[in-house]
This record gives structure tokens, C-alpha cells and sequence, in this order.
């Protein structure tokens, strides 16, 4: 932070010069903000309805991995395809998903995505641009890779975009679809969210490396980190990564600094995870880091926080609702959409 500014009579406006938020317009930073309260509030909402045993599967939470997601997908137009993991419900959200379409898959209405036939976040909408994750950790990589060379192919001005754990990094299709990307010059780029934890496996047991942003180097691709937590450099860092993409320069491993405030699903304990460890994550929750930068530079305040909980919390409750009130799949037909 730099100088307290001043207003025009010369007195102290309480508010800090900060040269990166700056360069930023206010809206755009608002809605940064805006989107990692909409995630953790459609976060919370689907563990309730996890917990009230509403749910056709499991509940992975992303809080506390926010800003991975929101940052790094604020980075891309609405024609770029994105494919998130089971903790990106933030690039859902930004990249313009309705809410209830998130809900009705959760909770298996026939309206829902996948029409009742698949479980919680295992659903794809190509209308968004979204394409769908499995349990295979990794198996969108070299999905990602294909779909950006259709775009290479075609010459279209696209990029694909999409996330791994420091655990799924370590399985064959991270490899193959990586290379595949960097040998073709692909337009895709690849965040690697370094959460601490492949379910109750700390990263010392995954990797004999220093970290995993090295690996860019074996593929002849560019590498870079970033604070996972801050929304704010996860947006610039794609950013960067994309107009490379865009270039024709080829793709980007991004490794994101950031820690799983959950266990590996709602009914995982995590008692592995040291309570300081947790503790000490706390302290850099995206959200109030964020909201605390925007504070000091006077563009948030306490009327705003609870204009935007309220309007949050108003817009998850119509999409509950609305999810709530559609059909349940009545059984019929359930082979059709399945296969080609």
C-alpha cells in the first residue's frame, strides 16, 4: 500500500493508494468479489443439502480454493471452453453457469444437465462452453489439449483452459496431455492447484521435486506460480498465460499456492491435516484477503458486504428453490444421451 490519499480540501480520505487495484476499474474488481461470495455461498448450500441427505452423490467442497478458480477464469472471453475439477465451482459460477443448473445436477432432477444420470459435479454444459470432469483425475487435460487444437485447426481466436491437484498430477494423462499441448503450440492453459493434500497424501509423498511448476520445463512450455489465494494475481498470471495462448506461443503450467479448507469430500474428517495448518490458512482466506485489500483502498465498506451477502443469498435461494421444484428422472429412457 502507498500513500494515504487525500481529499480536495486536503484532508485524509482514510483510503490507500494501491497501485495494482489502480489499474483496475472498480466494477470489474467488485465483481471479483462478488463471484468468490456467490461460490462460497453455493458452496455452503450444497453441503447443507448434502447434509440433509438431499443429494444424489458426493460433496466436494472448493473453500478456500476461490480465488484459483474465479481469478484464473475472470481471464477469459465467453467463447473459451473451460474445464473445471470437482473444487472449481468458482470458474462455474464466473464463467456464467446459472446457479440452478449446478443445483438441479446435485440434486438429480431430469432437468438437470445430465438428466439425473450422473452424480453432483460430474456434469458439462457445451452451451457454456463447460466441458464435464469424471472421477479420472486428469482425464481433462489431454481433452482440454484436443479441443484447443480444434481451435488451432480451425484458426478460431479460442483457448481452453482447466485445473489438476498437486495429487492428479501425477497420473499418465497429466503427462500425455501436456506434452501433446507443448509439442502442437496448443491454446490451452493448465493451473495446477497445489492444495497441500491428494485426499490424506501431503504433497512430500507425491513428488521428489521442489515443487511442481518445474515439470513446465521438461515439456518445453512456459511455468509459472502464484499466490492461489489472491484473486487479483491468479487473474493477472492467466491472463498472461492466455494472450500467450492466443499468440500462438503455446500453453502455460500455472502453479497455484493454495490449501483444501476441507477434507477431500463433506464426509472426510480430515483429521490428518494438522490443526495449525489449517489454522495459519485461515488467516488467508481469499475472500476476506481480498475484501480487506479493497477496504484499505476505500472502494468496500460495510454496506456494501451486506448489500452483496443479501443479494448472494437471495439469488442461491431462488436457484435452490427453482432446482428444488423440478421433476425427479422417471426412469424412462435412461439409456438414451448415454452413448452415440
Amino acid at each position: 500500500m502507498g500513500k494515504t490519499r487525500r481529499s480536495p480540501d486536503g484532508k485524509a480520505s482514510g483510503r490507500k493508494e494501491d497501485a495494482a487495484l489502480a489499474a483496475y476499474d472498480e466494477m470489474f474488481l467488485l465483481g471479483l468479489y462478488r463471484d468468490m461470495a456467490r461460490t462460497r455461498a453455493l458452496d455452503d448450500r450444497i453441503e447443507a443439502l448434502y447434509k440433509q441427505g438431499k443429494l444424489v452423490a458426493g460433496c466436494y467442497s472448493s473453500r478456500g480454493q476461490e480465488a484459483c478458480s474465479v481469478g484464473s477464469t475472470a481471464s477469459l472471453r465467453p467463447d473459451d471452453v473451460i474445464g473445471p475439477m470437482i473444487r472449481n465451482l468458482g470458474s462455474i459460477v464466473r464463467h456464467g453457469v446459472p446457479l440452478t443448473l449446478v443445483l438441479r445436477n446435485y440434486l438429480g432432477r431430469a432437468t438437470g444437465p445430465t438428466k439425473g444420470r450422473d452424480g453432483s459435479s460430474h456434469f458439462g454444459s457445451l452451451q457454456h462452453n463447460m466441458l464435464g470432469p469424471i472421477s479420472m483425475l486428469g482425464a481433462l487435460i489431454p481433452v482440454c489439449a484436443g479441443a484447443a487444437l480444434a481451435f488451432q485447426m480451425r484458426g478460431e481466436d479460442r483457448v481452453a483452459l482447466t485445473w489438476i491437484g498437486d495429487g492428479g498430477s501425477n497420473v499418465g494423462d497429466f503427462h500425455e496431455g501436456l506434452n501433446f499441448a507443448g509439442v502442437l503450440k496448443l491454446p490451452m492453459v493448465l493451473i495446477l492447484e497445489n492444495n497441500k493434500w491428494a485426499y490424506s497424501t501431503p504433497i512430500e509423498y507425491q513428488t521428489a521435486a521442489k515443487n511442481f511448476v518445474c515439470r513446465a520445463e521438461g515439456y518445453g512450455i512456459r511455468g509459472a506460480t502464484v499466490d492461489g489465494n489472491d484473486v487479483l494475481a491468479m487473474y493477472e498470471v492467466t491472463r498472461e498465460a492466455v494472450d500467450r495462448a492466443r499468440a500462438g506461443e503455446g500453453p502455460t503450467l500455472i502453479e497455484a499456492d493454495t490449501m483444501r479448507m476441507r477434507g477431500h469430500a463433506i464426509h472426510d474428517d480430515a483429521k490428518y491435516v494438522p490443526e495449525e495448518m489449517f489454522e495459519t490458512w485461515e488467516q488467508r482466506d481469499p475472500i476476506l484477503l481480498f475484501s480487506q485489500r479493497l477496504r484499505a483502498a476505500g472502494l468496500l465498506d460495510d454496506d456494501t458486504v451486506a448489500k452483496i451477502r443479501q443479494e448472494v443469498r437471495a439469488e442461491v435461494d431462488e436457484a435452490t428453490e427453482d432446482a428444488t421444484a423440478q421433476p425427479l428422472p422417471d426412469g424412462k429412457g435412461e439409456i438414451d444421451e448415454v452413448y452415440a
